[in-house]
């Protein structure tokens, strides 16, 4: 399917669940045995930070096929998607250190494998956009950015293999045991119409700002045709 063809799909399915999964989390589910009341950031903590790895790898799928097939228009996709996992990862950033100091006691823990291989995903994706903003628009611009994207895309999996592997209190894995979801079943309810939101309002956001994008060039190529200039 063509996401820039989704339309406002995904704009009326996050503007729905979204607010719908919020109710569930303040009203419905129940407070966590350990943390109480303070554990139930984990409905947006956890959500955003898959919607990020998401949208990495839709960049680093959309470079590989710039890679083969040399369309500007994939470029572009990667681009922006690469820029929405930056985004949702930023809430990753934000909500979980205030989840860990209401919890926990501190801000951040060092010594935790999966806080420290999401902060330099994290920053190395954001160094994508210092690379690609010092080149030129063109063939090799795009063509170094693919090659970026695809660099980093490997810490995706590590990033989320880390969390199963340590088994920490920071980061339980509640989830993702052999055994099925260790939490109750509104909880795991709430958790999918919240993930779920968080998707689509991903995909809205990425829709918005390619549509954006791709009227900002043929702006940009019309008036160099108005000027006489050679469009490449």
């Amino acid at each position: 399917m063509n996401l820039r063809s989704l339309g406002a799909l995904p704009v009326a399915i996050a503007g729905t669940l979204i607010p719908f999964a919020l109710l569930l989390v303040v009203f419905w589910v129940p407070d966590d045995a350990d943390q109480g009341f303070s554990q139930r950031i984990f409905y947006l903590h956890v959500p955003v930070a898959l919607v990020s790895y998401l949208f990495l790898g839709l960049g680093a799928w959309y470079a590989v096929r710039y890679l083969r097939t040399r369309d500007p228009i994939d470029d572009l996709r990667s681009y922006v998607a690469i820029h929405q996992g930056v985004i949702f990862g930023s809430y990753v950033l934000l909500t979980g250190p205030i989840w860990a100091k209401v919890s926990w006691g501190q801000w951040w823990d060092w010594g935790d494998r999966q806080l420290n291989v999401f902060l330099i995903l994290f920053l190395f994706y954001s160094a994508y956009f210092m690379l690609r903003f010092s080149v030129d628009a063109g063939p090799r611009r795009a063509t170094l950015s693919a090659g970026y994207a695809l660099l980093g895309i490997g810490l995706v999996p590590l990033s989320f293999l880390a969390v199963r592997i340590a088994e920490t209190v920071i980061h339980p894995t509640p989830l993702i045991r052999a055994d099925g979801p260790q939490i109750e079943a509104s909880m795991l309810v709430t958790f999918g119409l919240m993930l779920a939101g968080a998707a689509a309002l991903g995909f809205a956001l990425f829709s918005v700002e390619l549509r954006g994008k791709l009227i900002d060039e043929r702006m940009r190529r019309l008036r160099r045709r108005l000027r006489g200039e050679a469009v490449l």
